[in-house]
């Protein structure tokens, strides 16, 4: 499993924002660094997320949640999801409208990472 590093998260911030607007920047490293490391935590020398749709909805659900970018952490939520689930072979079908609806329905607590994982699952089908 290939893993996206807070490096390259930061290039994608910066380059959403140049493209769609807001400010660039970090809120809060310790957040940024929390909802990085999330989906590959364990407990008990087991992971709590162990397939990659499972840590790619876990990354999704913590940066927007944690809010730890000044603007865009929808956005690149979503962004590092699709980056991640790429990388290692999954390849989401769906339109800007499911997009959408997924990072605002995120941000506004109607979803969870358990819905967010159902729905990578659902939208990386044939």
């Amino acid at each position: 499993m290939k893993k996206i590093s807070k490096e390259q998260v930061l290039i994608l911030h910066s380059m959403v924002i140049k493209q769609s607007g807001g400010l660039d920047g970090i809120r809060d490293n310790g957040l940024l660094d929390s909802a990085l490391n999330m989906p590959f935590q364990s407990f008990n020398n087991e992971e709590l997320y162990p397939s990659i749709q499972g840590k790619a909805a876990r990354l999704c659900y913590s940066i927007i949640t944690n809010h730890p970018f000044i603007d865009g952490n929808k956005r690149i939520g979503i962004l590092v999801m699709l980056v991640f689930l790429k990388i290692n072979n999954v390849i989401i079908h769906c339109q800007d409208k499911d997009i959408i609806d997924l990072g605002l329905g995120v941000a506004s607590g109607k979803y969870d990472s358990s819905y967010i994982m159902e729905w990578v699952i659902l939208h990386s089908q044939n």
